[in-house]
């Protein structure tokens, strides 16, 4: 079988290949240098050069083939105008690789990406790399000092080891990245994974708002945090994390707050205030409980997304912020909006990135990884460090996994479950009889829980309707009522409701079920709400 023919492709460079008559040959010029290393034959040449430069591909040409009569040199003239600007010079390389008659069963390729501009060096990899160049990188380095000879040159295969360790440091730091959103702790709901890595990609690729939106107590406000420690450590966001409950805005105060105010503004503004939106500049804001906002605190910051600018309270000139929004609520803002309370327009502004984040109990395999965060967490917090004995630990497991754990606050819950347990335990260790303690705490608690208020099936369904049911089709809707209302969203009540018969389905749909069998009664979800 015939050896293969090596073949390079690459650029002029102006500069570096250049040279007056003689003296040209003590410089190290980079393209020429290919042919002069000895363990390095190149049939074939392939030099692209800007029509300008015409003159100066000749001379190396000429030079290539006199010291390496064995490479055959072939010049090609593009015409890119500007050779820093990136659009047009890829395009023009694009082109040259469609058209170029590649035989990789007969030749080896070698893209040269020594010389020149730094936009077109860039341009070559990436079309080595997405293989429209099928060949291996080529680098070629000056000699050492006080060494006149042709310098090295080094191979760089994209598909292999080299370049996968690159690869897999980069995924490296995803992996490094996603653990940090989670707080370190190393979840086991594939699902929820899922969702922190997505979260991950999009928070540090993308600079438009994020809404977090899930029941009280499920991490918001620590997940939003966290992603504005990951973008500052990678430079995205210089200015600081502000964040604001906006269920603590009430009235005239609330404008004031977000958009600042003037001096003399109205009545006890003895100064001039900047504003949360002021004191964002440059970094992130999150506006914990969005769907709280009045009307005219939500047209103000639709503006102030949109333009980047608003005017304070009593302010006849307009001021700017530029600033990246998190967003975070418990409510189903489409139906606020759909019921006039919240903007169409403002919803759909920051709804680009929309994460749901589950409750507690949605997670069951998450909740012995959380409790040891606990711990660890009551550790640092305290300086005691605190263990759970073996049968206390699994009988705490148990039931905090059962369908009938509420945990209606979520990871507070939780949290507040192991300081009690951890504080009363004494000699750092939570034995059966402190967890049993605790148990009963809970389940007294959240027995209140399933006693609060929650819709009557005759306001759901009208007196006709009703008097239409049999007994056991009442009681069996009033229960899904019942857990219903208790629950944020429509997968959580049906994980709820399914939570025997999902263990024994492959794909189980639970929010699909729960529909379906609501959809009987001429029944959705938000009626329940």
């Amino acid at each position: 079988m015939a050896k293969k023919k090596t073949v390079v492709i690459g650029l002029l460079g102006p500069n570096l290949d250049a040279g007056r008559k003689h003296e040209r040959w003590g410089n190290w010029r980079p393209t020429v240098s290919v042919c002069q290393q000895e363990d390095l034959v190149v049939d074939r040449f392939e030099l692209i050069h800007e029509r300008k430069f015409g003159r100066l591909a000749q001379q190396v040409r000429e030079d290539m083939e006199s010291i390496s009569p064995e490479t055959v040199v072939h010049s090609h003239t593009v015409d890119w105008g500007d050779p820093w600007d990136f659009e047009e010079v890829f395009d023009v390389l694009i082109e040259f690789a469609a058209n170029y008659n590649f035989q990789p069963a007969k030749e080896n390729y070698l893209i040269h990406i020594t010389t020149g501009t730094h936009v077109a060096q860039i341009c070559l990899f990436l079309l080595t790399e997405t293989r429209h160049l099928p060949g291996l990188l080529l680098q070629t380095a000056p000699p050492s000092k006080g060494d006149d000879g042709p310098g090295k040159h080094y191979v760089v295969d994209l598909d292999r080891s080299r370049y996968d360790r690159i690869a897999q440091r980069f995924a490296k730091e995803q992996t490094d990245a996603v653990s940090f959103l989670k707080s370190g702790i190393e979840t086991r709901d594939d699902a929820f994974n899922a969702l922190i890595e997505q979260i991950e990609h999009v928070a540090i690729h993308a600079r438009e708002p994020l809404l977090l939106t899930g029941p009280t107590g499920a991490g918001k406000s620590q997940l939003a945090r966290r992603i504005y420690e990951l973008k500052h450590s990678r430079h995205q966001v210089e200015g600081a994390f502000v964040e604001i409950n906006c269920a603590t805005l009430r009235g005239d105060a609330a404008m004031s707050a977000l958009f600042g105010h003037v001096k003399g503004a109205f009545t006890g503004a003895v100064k001039d205030r900047p504003g949360l939106l002021r004191e964002a500049n440059g970094g992130m804001l999150f506006l914990d409980e969005i769907g709280e906002l009045g009307a005219d605190e939500q047209a103000m910051l639709l503006r102030a997304l949109e333009e980047k600018t608003f005017l304070p309270v009593g302010a006849d000139k307009e001021t700017s912020s530029d600033f990246q929004l998190i967003a975070g609520s418990n409510r189903d803002l489409a139906a606020e909006t759909t019921q006039g309370n919240f903007r169409a327009d403002l919803l759909a502004r920051i709804n680009l990135w929309h994460f749901a984040l589950p409750g507690l109990r949605e997670r069951p395999s998450d909740i012995e990884p959380n409790l040891d965060y606990e711990l660890e967490q009551f550790t640092a917090a305290t300086g005691r460090r605190v263990t759970m004995s073996a049968e206390a630990r699994k009988k705490f497991l148990k039931f905090a996994t059962a369908p009938e754990a509420v945990w209606p606050a979520n990871f507070r819950d939780l949290n507040a479950a192991v300081t009690r347990m951890a504080t009363l335990a004494d000699g750092g260790r939570i034995t059966p009889a402190v967890m049993q303690a605790e148990l009963a705490r809970l389940q007294v608690a959240w027995g209140a829980s399933a006693k609060a208020p929650h819709p009557h099936i005759r306001n759901i369904l009208g007196e006709e309707k009703l008097a239409e049911l049999d007994l056991f089709d009442r009681a069996q809707l009033e229960e899904v009522l019942r857990v219903a209302h208790q629950s944020s969203t429509l997968t959580e009540a049906g994980r709820r409701l399914f939570a025997i018969s999902r263990t024994r389905k492959t794909n189980p749909n639970d929010a699909d079920r729960l529909r379906k069998y609501l959809m009987r009664f001429d029944l959705k979800f938000g009626d329940l709400k």
